[in-house]
């Protein structure tokens, strides 16, 4: 698909899908490019990367510049046509007179920033802010993903250190899943915050001389600071994630222990009368007790005397 859009005095705006005056476009959006709408925007003079020269981690295949037409690619976070989330590459094609971004999945920022009709607050009347107000809400996105991240870790933090729950190991359970799913989410997320530096570092590179030159090294300056502090934030909750996931893991294992110990404990209550039961139990023909008709009830007594002096002996010793 291919969406293209003007600068107008209320912002981007949509120009129509049969209208063939992309020249007149400040913004070309491509979403899955077919031949036809890559060809079209190949006639204004761009070349159209492939999803595989995107895929591609080597930093000259994602940051690198041809005449006077920049290429950075970046990977964040989105839902892909099928409906499955996804981290996946785009690729921002900033020339002088437009910007050309292309993409296979929909990141919550693209659709986000065409609904405010591009009025973020370095404004859309230059391909190269543009492209920094995509950039803006796109770090603006991730820290929002970064405050979900932390909020979800202090409820689980709150399960997993709550206690004096019934079922406890299945909430240690789950609370371990929970932890792992916001484990891989900071992973896809300080992965989008590594390539927007990477790119950020790159646009402070741009020479001064271009029209993208001074205006957008010093956004891009701005929001380059704004990502390392997310960076640092991602470090800390993925501590967060690896206390959580540590300490949810030993109290998992005193849970086990402690289901050991008593099934073990259960065993030693009742040795005593399994051994008394299976001296009786002896079919000899000379047995002590034998004749004595109280015999069968001094047997349960001495098994009960057993089984709690054992208790005793255990409580005494803390082991209960």
């Amino acid at each position: 698909m291919l969406y293209a859009y003007r600068n107008t005095d209320r912002g981007l705006r949509q120009m129509a899908p049969q209208d063939d005056a992309l020249d007149e476009a400040i913004w070309i959006d491509l979403y899955g490019p077919q031949p036809a709408q890559i060809a079209r925007v190949k006639a204004l003079g761009i070349d159209v990367p492939t999803l595989e020269d995107m895929e591609e981690i080597q930093l000259s295949s994602r940051l690198y510049r041809e005449g006077d037409v920049d290429y950075i690619t970046v990977v964040l976070p989105g839902m892909t046509p099928e409906g499955r989330k996804m981290s996946r590459p785009i690729c921002f094609v900033l020339a002088p007179e437009r910007l050309v971004t292309v993409r296979y999945h929909e990141p919550e920022p693209f659709r986000r920033f065409v609904a405010n009709g591009g009025r973020a607050g370095v404004g859309c009347d230059t391909p190269g802010r543009v492209a920094m107000g995509l950039v803006e809400d796109i770090v603006d996105h991730l820290a929002d993903a970064l405050e979900e991240i932390g909020r979800r870790l202090d409820e689980i933090s709150g399960e997993v250190f709550g206690g004096g729950r019934l079922n406890r190991i299945n909430v240690l359970q789950r609370s371990l899943e929970s932890a792992g799913l916001q484990g891989e989410r900071i992973g896809k997320v300080r992965l989008s915050l590594l390539t927007m530096e990477r790119a950020l570092n790159y646009i402070d590179q741009f020479p001064a001389e271009k029209e993208t030159g001074k205006d957008v090294k010093r956004l891009a300056r701005g929001q380059a600071r704004d990502v390392l502090s997310l960076v640092v934030h991602g470090d800390h909750l993925s501590a967060r994630v690896s206390f959580v996931t540590d300490a949810t893991l030993g109290l998992i294992g005193l849970e086990q222990n402690k289901a050991v110990s008593m099934l073990s404990a259960m065993v030693a209550l009742f040795a005593p009368a399994t051994l008394i039961s299976s001296i009786w139990g002896m079919n000899f023909v000379w047995m002590p007790e034998i004749q004595n008709e109280f015999g069968f009830f001094l047997s349960l007594a001495l098994m009960a005397a057993s089984a709690g002096l054992t208790f005793l002996y255990f409580k005494w010793r803390g082991w209960l």
